[in-house]
């Protein structure tokens, strides 16, 4: 498969792994990116800036195909040195970087000095019209049906992807709702020139994550996911269990919402503790995307890849024949 997604980040097909935060680790990245596609760490998952890049290293060690980081430039309590896991991934050798969050034009003056691709994660027209004014090689254009902040103009993909690719001039990546061959191809004719996966390779041997959350990806359906975080401008797509419905049951409630009240029931430790690295899948946040309504198995990357690609080729010969009568 050649787009100029491919070409751009150097990798066999355009298909990309979504920087997701305690999932983007060295054992994920390097399996993506072995199978042909392009893995992401993610910076923040790493405790500080030198743990990123022992990381780097370590995936390295892992495979020696072309892989990236992810940064989400996010306003936090405790400040966050952003400009040295900047540096740390530089210093590593990565020369590409997924961006996320704000924008990343304060970073692109030493990305480029030091030959950095960059794709910036945009929810809407308007961002990724923003996100090529500032000089990034790419955008990943996330629609409604994402895991993680959707945005508030809650535009889904049959929408927002060709009403991206109109206005924009550099390549467009489909992101949000996409985990087999028939969104693939669904992605390419509706203007992308690769796609970006999260949730759905969560659900992979490799991911890092414990087997419940994987089996209850597999178990679950398109309905299992729900929007928190709307009564704060914040949206947030989760998997619906029951620390979801409590945030839920509290934002419903008449008067504003008060952070503080839902912070004990959201706080990223507890998702990752309980959750991600516990395997108790109701006892704390973690997000999903309605993808999850087309996971029925536990592959390992390669073995999706190959079959997303495969079974592509397929639909576009076999099954994409013109219904209208010369």
């Amino acid at each position: 498969m050649k787009t100029r997604v491919t070409e751009l980040l150097g990798t066999k097909y355009p298909i990309i792994q979504g920087g997701m935060q305690w999932v983007g680790r060295a054992e994920l990245a390097s399996a993506v990116s072995n199978a042909g596609g392009l893995g992401i760490l993610t910076a923040l998952t790493q405790p500080t800036p030198e743990d990123l890049y022992k990381e780097i290293l370590r995936c390295k060690e892992m495979t020696d195909k072309p892989f990236g980081v992810n940064l989400t430039i996010l306003p936090t309590i405790n400040p966050v040195p952003y400009d040295e896991y900047a540096e740390a991934a530089v210093k590593g050798g990565i020369r590409i970087v997924e961006t996320a969050g704000r924008s990343p034009e304060p970073f692109m003056p030493y990305f480029k000095e030091n030959g950095v691709k960059v794709i910036h994660k945009c929810t809407s027209v308007r961002h990724s019209l923003k996100a090529e004014k500032v000089g990034v090689d790419a955008v990943s254009v996330d629609g409604f049906e994402c895991a993680g902040h959707p945005g508030e103009d809650d535009v889904t993909n049959l929408i927002l992807l060709p009403a991206a690719k109109a206005k924009l001039k550099i390549p467009m990546i489909a992101s949000g709702g996409i985990g087999d061959a028939q969104g693939m191809v669904a992605a390419f004719a509706l203007g992308a020139e690769g796609i970006n996966m999260g949730t759905r390779f969560c659900a992979t041997q490799e991911a890092p994550i414990h087997d419940n959350v994987k089996q209850a990806m597999v178990q679950g359906d398109e309905r299992q996911t729900a929007l928190i975080f709307r009564t704060l401008n914040n949206t947030a797509r989760v998997f619906r269990n029951a620390i979801a419905e409590q945030v839920l049951e509290i934002e419903g409630k008449d008067g504003d919402t008060d952070f503080a009240d839902l912070q004990p029931l959201v706080a990223g430790a507890r998702g990752r503790e309980k959750v991600l690295e516990g395997g108790d899948t109701d006892d704390g946040i973690w997000t999903a995307g309605m993808v999850i309504g087309l996971i029925n198995d536990i592959p390992t990357c390669q073995e999706l890849l190959d079959r997303m690609v495969s079974e592509a080729k397929a639909l576009i010969a076999e099954r994409l024949t013109t219904p209208f009568a010369d």
